[in-house]
């Protein structure tokens, strides 16, 4: 099953009275790339914390963000007493200084930081083992979406390959039943315009028969059913397949532009180019597989 870039995962655990919640997004990348926001306590497990990413995918812009937040009953932001008791008495002195009679009101503190102390969490090792679990069932929820989405990729995928292998079928068709008959009109042509034709028929037969070659399509229309079979094998296997589905696709363009090149008729011209531009929608859709 193929596996998509895009994808969101969320989880939460408790721990002594705080909520630790991780959320992981994933995005369109060549490569994996891990951008972190994580508290400052845990900065010093950042490259374990990557590993884990690691170890669960492998291609992907990654966002992941681990917070914490104190449950009910947690004070979240403490008052510092003995702060507020300094603040206090040089406000007093301030007030004495300028000679005011105003009221210390406590607004007058609110500009003083250093009062309000959001309580923050320290992280030990068994600490880090609840992060840890919580990481890995975001992860795995973030993997079930991607693999959702690959799931709807694959079947707009096999659907864009039916409908390129039916305009091929469609120009085999149509090639073997018109090349024939272009060459014999050009051959009826050519005999009207020369007065003594008997003359020239041995050159004639060889000059049409480098034409009649040089406009056969059969070994391009070949190869390029052969792609085909190739992309959806390689959708079947399971494996990390985007770089190896878009190289199929730089051949399977590369085929139909010659089968283009070398038409003499116009609704193989056509079928060629609608073929190309599945190829090209295809080559949009499978950036977002891993």
């Amino acid at each position: 099953m193929i596996t998509s870039m895009t994808g969101y995962g969320k989880a939460s655990s408790s721990l002594e009275g705080f909520t630790i919640e991780a959320e992981v997004k994933s995005f369109n990348n060549r490569f994996l790339e891990i951008s972190l926001r994580i508290p400052n306590s845990l900065q010093t497990k950042e490259f374990e914390i990557k590993e884990l990413v690691r170890n669960k995918l492998k291609r992907g812009k990654i966002q992941l963000s681990i917070t914490v937040k104190p449950g009910e009953g947690v004070n979240t932001i403490p008052v510092n007493e003995e702060k507020l008791e300094e603040a206090l008495e040089a406000m007093k002195r301030v007030r004495k200084f300028i000679k005011s009679k105003e009221k210390i009101r406590i607004e007058h503190f609110l500009s003083f930081k250093d009062l309000f102390t959001p309580e923050q969490f320290e992280f030990d090792e068994e600490h880090f083992e609840v992060i840890k679990e919580t990481l890995n069932t975001a992860l795995d929820s973030l993997i079930v979406m991607r693999q959702t989405e690959g799931k709807n990729l694959h079947e707009d995928l096999n659907n864009r390959v039916n409908l390129i292998r039916d305009s091929v079928n469609f120009i085999e068709e149509e090639f073997s039943g018109t090349i024939t008959q272009h060459f014999e009109k050009l051959r009826v042509r050519l005999k009207h315009i020369l007065e003594d034709v008997t003359k020239y028929n041995d050159r004639l037969d060889t000059e049409l028969a480098i034409l009649a070659d040089k406009a056969d399509i059969t070994e391009e229309c070949v190869r390029l059913k052969s792609h085909l079979r190739f992309f959806t094998d390689t959708l079947k296997s399971g494996e990390e397949v985007g770089r190896k589905l878009n190289f199929i696709c730089q051949e399977m363009h590369r085929e139909a532009n010659t089968i283009a090149s070398k038409s003499i008729n116009s609704d193989i011209i056509h079928a060629s180019v609608s073929i190309r531009e599945e190829i090209e929608r295809i080559r949009e859709q499978i950036q977002n597989i891993e």
